[in-house]
């Protein structure tokens, strides 16, 4: 899982920092103010990377995923964007576990063949 959601959050620390450049055509924002949202949204992407397998690790995420989408209110685009990222975080979780699962079944097998004796 940690990798599959890694993937989907450093593809959101390009898509924050695109949206940054974005927003700061905006005359009503100032420039600070743009980067700094900004770059506090991309450093929690770079942050969460570690933190996705630990408890509350999944819902910092969907926290992340629904805040993408309400900068949609000043990157109109972002309304499509924070969705298709949250169907990638949710897509992510969900098979990222399956394979988890696959993962640890496989490795049971594999543990109990070597603890049994091989017949001759």
């Amino acid at each position: 899982m940690r990798t599959l959601c890694s993937s989907t959050l450093i593809g959101e620390f390009f898509i924050i920092g695109f949206a940054g450049l974005v927003a700061m055509k905006d005359p009503d924002l100032s420039v600070s103010t743009v980067w700094l949202v900004s770059g506090i949204a991309m450093l929690l992407c770079v942050l969460m990377c570690a933190m996705v397998t630990r408890p509350g690790g999944v819902a910092l995420g969907w926290v992340l995923q629904i805040a993408l989408i309400a900068s949609g209110v000043f990157v109109p685009t972002m309304f499509f964007m924070g969705a298709v990222f949250a169907a990638l975080w949710w897509a992510s979780v969900h098979f990222g576990r399956k394979v988890d699962e696959a993962k640890a079944r496989f490795a049971a097998q594999a543990e109990a063949a070597s603890s049994t004796p091989d017949a001759v």
